[in-house]
């Protein structure tokens, strides 16, 4: 029998809210599927990429990768040139998470890259071997979403895998499939800040809750082709932000 997804967006290192999300999951029911940025902002960094990581690798669990993996990718890479914009996007909280707090202050950025290559080549390893995207017969899953206007969504760029916005919120969904996408919280797809729920249209369903702006972490279990549930952990702790710039590109106008 074919489980039912149960699939969560953006935790943010927000895993106090991913723990209490899991306990919501059926082992024998439940195809658990990630969609990526798994990482900064949030105060838990560590403990969210490895409680992930010890699911991917012993309960089957699926994660793909998201904007702010490749951006801690890219910013290990060339950790002088990319500082500035890794900081614009919530890395300091990940980088102190994974070596301590004041790291800032004592060491550089191309020490502080070394110093996460040498103690967490799993970690960097694991990020390196997420996919883009998971399908079934009756759903795409996706980070930030896919570009409609190829003749075969298959082909859409990297880039646009984990960096689409408007392009793919507003063009037509030919694929006769459900889309469940992440990456543009739903209060911006909305209108509105205070409304958390799932954004549906066109068989496009965003679930990224805003959980590290004092939004929600969703889980929404899609059962076939229909929504069996849709759960949300709200967190309180965090002020709302506008969220017409929360990822930034770095060549972005």
């Amino acid at each position: 029998m074919d489980k039912k997804l149960f699939i969560i967006s953006d935790v943010h290192a927000e895993h106090d809210l991913l723990l209490k999300l899991l306990k919501l999951v059926d082992e024998d029911e439940h195809q658990i599927v990630f969609l990526g940025d798994l990482i900064d902002r949030g105060p838990s960094a560590k403990a969210t990429i490895y409680t992930v990581k010890q699911l991917v690798e012993e309960k089957n669990a699926i994660c793909l990768t998201g904007n702010h993996e490749d951006i801690f990718l890219q910013w290990l890479d060339a950790p002088e040139e990319k500082m500035d914009w890794y900081l614009r996007n919530g890395g300091q909280a990940t980088i102190e998470s994974l070596l301590y707090v004041g790291v800032f202050d004592e060491e550089s950025p191309v020490e502080m890259a070394a110093m996460i290559k040498s103690r967490y080549p799993d970690i960097v390893s694991f990020f390196q071997q997420l996919p883009l995207y998971y399908e079934t017969e009756h759903v795409i899953c996706v980070h930030a979403g896919i570009n409609l206007l190829l003749e075969d969504w298959h082909e859409t760029s990297r880039r646009d895998f984990i960096w689409i916005r408007e392009a793919f919120h507003h063009a037509q969904n030919t694929t006769n499939k459900h889309i469940v996408f992440g990456h543009t919280p739903v209060q911006g797809l909305h209108g509105n800040l205070f409304n958390t729920g799932i954004w549906y249209h066109q068989h496009k369903i965003g679930i990224d809750g805003g959980a590290v702006y004092q939004g929600a972490l969703h889980g929404l279990v899609m059962d076939k082709d229909s929504i069996e549930a849709d759960y949300q952990i709200f967190n309180p702790q965090h002020k709302f932000e506008k969220y017409d710039n929360m990822n930034t590109e770095e060549n972005a106008e």
